[in-house]
């Protein structure tokens, strides 16, 4: 069996690692479209920061890791896919061909650039890739002007090493005046707003983004920052151009059924770039998380062996350390229209924790200061217990959820 993998995140290869656990034989190949090694991106505001260096970001450790499984690792990009009933071909930028038997899509994303001009200016750079990283930490010098553009998840992971390097940190969120609005209630928002402030970081939440111009200089209709350095945080999108015209369903991703399959025949996908089942809802949604990629490739990989295994679906989950506040968001934590919500803020000690209820299923939840209880809360989702009088009890006081969890088990 001739096994292809595009994309050597953590889906790929943990793909590729499971296809030669379960195929002593078969030949596989992982093709990665960045030079280098594989690598995790959730190490680069470690990187950033001092903490690790390049090699640390290795997903592993040993340089002949790939090469000691027989695995063959290439440095190119998918320009198209060609697929056969019975397999088909994968064209690379090097001018080469790739002939599979069964092809794994784990391209993961890139970053969306504002629709402004200038995003292509020296002094511009997005927060995606070690290149990224490197320009960034050039420029990472106490005092330095620093503007990130957009106010999400690929930003607030990025803050804390931007602050910790003594720059001066100006984030803007935007005409829709809340940061993290994808991931966080208003009442968490404003939290976690207050609490970057409160560290030098100054979020502006009003006013249209027109242009970047030399300097390099973000022009608002508000007002014109200058800086040392724009960071475009403003979304992600799939990485999908390489399968136009083979009749792959793309939505927000590519859309593929409980065992990975893509509408394709024998390509299959995973990760980032994949429209997986939700575990919560049961829909099919892009949870562009690294603990699902993982689990996605694995799973994706022993379906192409052959196997039948079906992926029960991922857990929406997010933890966030906003410079040196930690935030957690589970499942359905925007709650659903028939059930129940209650939550609790200290705005004086920045916690914050908010519980939704389906009759009495936990199914969702957000933790803002106050981790102790995260296990707990991840346990009672997971398990889809049933809270019983206990739902009365966290409706009251949502810091219970540890001492519900343990009666419940003792019962």
């Amino acid at each position: 069996m001739n096994f292809v993998i595009i994309g050597a995140g953590s889906a790929g290869v943990r793909a590729a690692e499971t296809l030669r656990e379960n195929d002593p034989q078969a030949s596989i190949t992982l093709v990665s479209g960045e030079p280098g090694e594989p690598y995790s991106r959730m190490a680069i505001p470690y990187i950033l920061n001092g903490a690790i260096d390049e090699n640390g970001a290795h997903q592993r450790q040993s340089h002949h890791h790939l090469e000691s499984l027989g695995i063959r690792y290439l440095n190119c990009k998918a320009l198209q896919l060609h697929a056969g009933p019975d397999g088909g071909h994968v064209d690379l930028d090097d001018g080469s061909q790739l002939n599979y038997d069964r092809l794994l899509v784990a391209t993961g994303s890139s970053p969306s650039l504002p629709p402004i001009p200038g995003t292509d200016l020296p002094g511009a750079v997005t927060c995606w890739t070690l290149e990224d990283a490197r320009q960034i930490a050039a420029k990472l010098v106490p005092g330095a002007r620093v503007v990130m553009l957009g106010a999400g998840f690929v930003a607030g992971v990025c803050m804390k090493s931007l602050v910790n390097s003594g720059a001066q940190l100006s984030v803007v969120a935007g005409r829709s005046g809340q940061i993290l609005r994808s991931m966080m209630t208003p009442v968490g928002s404003h939290l976690l707003q207050r609490w970057l402030e409160g560290r030098g970081v100054e979020v502006i939440t009003s006013g249209r983004t027109l242009r970047i111009e030399p300097g390099p200089r973000l022009v608002m209709d508000t007002r014109t920052i200058d800086a040392d350095l724009i960071i475009l945080a403003t979304g992600v999108h799939p990485n999908v151009a390489f399968l136009e015209g083979t009749g792959a369903e793309i939505r927000s991703g590519v859309v593929i059924d409980e065992h990975m399959r893509t509408t394709v025949p024998h390509v299959y996908a995973a990760g980032d770039v994949a429209e997986g089942r939700d575990f919560s809802t049961g829909e099919w949604v892009v949870h562009a998380l690294q603990p699902t990629a993982t689990e996605h490739g694995r799973i994706a990989a022993l379906n192409m062996t052959g196997k039948e295994v079906a992926y029960r679906g991922s857990l929406s989950m997010n933890v966030l350390d906003s410079v040196g506040l930690i935030s957690h968001t589970f499942g359905l934590w925007q709650g659903i229209p028939t059930g129940d919500n209650t939550e609790v803020v200290d705005e004086a000690n920045f916690i914050y924790t908010r519980l939704c209820f389906d009759s009495d299923q936990l199914i969702g939840a957000i933790t803002i200061g106050h981790p102790h209880h995260v296990g707990a809360i991840r346990g009672l989702i997971q398990s889809r217990r049933h809270l019983g009088a206990w739902k009365d009890q966290l409706m009251k006081n949502p810091q219970l959820v540890m001492d519900a969890l343990v009666d419940l088990n003792r019962g």
